[in-house]
This record gives structure tokens, sequence and C-alpha cells, in this order.
């Protein structure tokens, strides 16, 4: 079987189109047959580096980003207009690696890069599956829902969102979740990070800014820091260029108190037991880490990223706290804010639990089991 993958620029698209190509060729491996992958990309973008990193053949094409405003005048800014003045260009370059390449399917995850390889597959003939991590469509796959053979969505709520003829074409599959994510200990955090101060009769709170850390959420943790370790274990990763300045704030506390909180840059191959010794997280809410933590079940408190393509982490946020699912911290978020969200979650174990089920219940860990099954289909009848 061949298959084009298009999508990233960032993770929330990246590692979805990555598990599903490793999904698909576990699935195809199992039937003694063979995948063959081309992944059409930017240079720049992270698939440069996660394609090859996964032996997956990777090309790449010009295109062009869309700096979104309200005020039109704005739209057509000259870097605007000399970004899209690349998509032609990259559309002629989708073409004429989707040509030569001649694959039985397209999968198309998003990010701006994804149009001119999704243009491509309409003009080669060639069906596209499109895959929507967020809620709400983002632009590219707007642009490209027209042309789709499928639209897979993470959400039953992004249904009521689509026209009438792009939900005849829609299944619900979930935001496809690294496998290893799920396989978590949490005894192997202790051993691996050496938390040997934390009280394990406490919570543990995760916080994360993901990789490059989130200095709103740094700041509001330094803010709580004394009230915080005195009912939780706090696990903070802070991002590597964040690390010098708490370690100072977090040296005037009480021995006891500092035993009980990790600070780091990166969380790299232990973030799955990090995230089963978690009883609360503390983050954003890309579309990436709602799919971890529902189909993890963990309790969490969001503080969206307000600067997000379309205000789309609130939007996740909010959606997932009006299913009991998660509290959300939208707009500005001081430090009373975070305390009386944090703080019933780390008093009341049940309240956890209820949290905890409702966010399992959001949650699709086979959602890659579930896009594969629709790739294949695609392919089949294509």
């Amino acid at each position: 079987m061949r298959l084009v993958v298009t999508g990233g620029g960032t993770g929330g698209h990246t590692y979805p189109a990555l598990t599903a190509v490793r999904t698909l060729q576990a699935r195809l491996a199992a039937e003694g047959r063979a995948l063959e992958t081309l992944w059409i990309g930017t240079a720049d973008g992270l698939e440069a580096r996660v394609a090859p990193a996964a032996g997956i053949p990777f090309t790449t094409v010009a295109t062009g980003k869309i700096r979104r405003s309200k005020n039109p005048i704005k739209l057509a800014s000259p870097a605007n207009v000399k970004d899209m003045a690349r998509v032609p260009l990259g559309v002629i370059q989708a073409r004429k690696a989707v040509d030569r390449f001649r694959p039985d399917v397209v999968l198309a995850t998003g990010g701006y890069v994804a149009v001119p390889a999704g243009l491509a597959a309409r003009m080669c003939h060639r069906p596209l599956v499109l895959h929507e991590q967020t809620v709400r469509l983002g632009l590219a796959n707007r642009k490209l829902a027209a042309s789709a053979a499928r639209i897979c969505v993470s959400s039953e709520s992004t249904l009521e969102l689509l026209s009438e003829s792009a939900r005849r074409v829609t299944v619900v599959t979930g935001n496809p979740v690294r496998p290893e994510v799920l396989t978590g200990h949490a005894d192997k955090a202790v051993q691996a990070l050496g938390l040997w101060g934390f009280d394990r009769q406490l919570p543990t709170v995760y916080v994360t800014g993901g990789a490059q850390g989130a200095q709103q959420i740094n700041e509001l943790i330094g803010d709580v820091l004394p009230w915080l370790l005195g009912m939780a274990n706090v696990v903070h990763q802070c991002g590597p260029d964040n690390v010098d300045g708490l370690r100072v704030r977090a040296a005037g506390l009480p021995a006891e108190l500092q035993g009980r909180y990790y600070l780091t840059g990166f969380v790299g191959p232990e973030l799955p037991d990090v995230l089963a010794l978690a009883d609360v997280v503390v983050s954003r809410s890309g579309a990436g880490t709602l799919a971890e933590l529902t189909a993890l079940g963990k309790p969490a408190v969001f503080v969206p990223l307000a600067s997000s393509a379309g205000n789309e982490q609130a939007h996740n946020a909010r959606h997932l706290e009006q299913v009991g699912a998660a509290v959300a911290l939208t707009g500005e978020v001081a430090a009373d804010g975070l305390r009386n969200a944090v703080g019933p979650l780390l008093a009341d174990a049940q309240l956890r639990r209820a949290m905890a089920e409702r966010a399992r219940a959001y949650g699709r860990p086979d959602a890659a089991d579930r896009l594969v099954d629709v790739i294949l289909s695609v392919a089949a009848s294509g």
C-alpha cells in the first residue's frame, strides 16, 4: 500500500500523522503487507525532523502561512500577500510528488503545508482523508473539506459545526495518541527522576507548558508554590530557559517542601511514567494534550494559550469543562484563580475520581486504529 501523508508545522499536526503511519504499518505487517509512505512537508516545520527520524521518506514544498486578523486590512499585509504567492508553486511541487508516487490514499492532518498536497491529491484524482485534531476545523482543513473523501474529527461536537455536505463524509475517530503515552508506571517515574522526597500519601500535580515551557503557567505556579506544596507533590516541567529563575525561587522553601518539588526544563522518555504518577495536570490545552489526558482519564486544570490559532485552546478547554472533564482558566488568570481551581481537586479524592471518569468517557485511546480503519476503507474503494 502507498500512502502520502501531509501536515505539520507543530506537534499538534505532526504527531497524530506519525502515530497513524505507525499504526497502519503495524496493521499491514500483521497481514503480511508492506506500507510505502511519502511525507510532504516544509523544510522548517517539526515534520522535517520527525519524519526522517522515523525512517519515513520526506519531501518539501513551498507554502504560505496566513497571519489571521479580524481586520481585513491586516489580512492583506505584505507578509500575507508574499506567502500566499508561494502557494501556487507549492501546489505544482506537490502535484509532481503525488503524480510520481501514485499513492492509494493521501492523509492530511492540517497545518498550512497540508493545503498544497491536499489540492494536489484532487488534481491527481487520489482520494483524500482529512484529520482534524481540534473541535473546530482548522483553516487548512476548511479549505480542503470539499475535496475530501472522508473527514475524520476528534469530537462529536464538531459535527454540528459542519455543513450538511461535509457531515455526510465525516467520521468521529478521536485524535491519535502515541501508544507509549498509555503505558506508563508511576513507580518508574519515582525511580527515573529520583523523587524520594515525595510524600506518596499526598496527590501529585504535573505542571507543564509544553517543550519550551509557558511563562504564564510558570509565574502562576511560582506565586502559589508554598501553598501548593503544602497539599501536594509537584513535578514542574518549566522549559529549559526558565529553570534557573524558578530554582532560585524554590531555594527559600522549607526543606520538607523542597523535597516535594521536582523542577525540570524538559520531560523526555519518562513522560508516560510522569503522567501515570500525576493525580492532577496543570497545562495548556492543545489538541494533543487533550487527547492524551482524556485517553488516560486525568483530571486537568487548563490555562489556554490566548494566542493559539482561532483561539482554539480556549475553545478546547471550555468544551471539556462543560462536560465536567476539566477546569478551564481563561482570560486574565491570577494566583487566586489557580488556587480555586486546583485546591478542591487536591482536597477531595472523590472529586478527582469523578472528573477522571468524565475525562476517560470523553477520551478515545483507540483513535489511531479508528483513523486507520478509515484510511484502509478509502484506499480500498478509491
